[in-house]
């Protein structure tokens, strides 16, 4: 399995918009072999952001980079933008191949 993550921090007071944004965008992952779930993580603000971690879980690191390379990413993407302001910078990625489940 392998977990696919982005780090977003949110400027203090753009959460709703942030939030609107993911809840209506049209994410085309069930079109994509080997996805499992997605999650929407919020955390705690502080200095004026709100930091946030998209969590997608995947069978195989393969699977996730296929997703990257095709059309499901490429539509799903398409109306991904945050409205100006919201983000206290760009997303931050990290990767990982699951080792150890409980």
């Amino acid at each position: 399995m392998y977990i696919a993550m982005n780090r977003f921090l949110v400027n203090e007071g753009r959460e709703d918009g942030f939030e609107e944004t993911w809840e209506k965008r049209e994410r085309h992952l069930d079109e994509v072999e080997g996805f499992v779930d997605f999650k929407l993580l919020r955390g705690d603000t502080a200095d004026g952001k709100t930091a946030y971690v998209s969590h997608s879980s995947w069978a195989s690191k393969a699977a996730f980079v296929d997703w990257t390379q095709g059309e499901a990413f490429r539509k799903a993407h398409s109306d991904a933008r945050s409205p100006k302001g919201t983000l206290a910078g760009p997303p931050q990625f990290d990767g990982y191949e699951v080792i150890l489940e409980a």
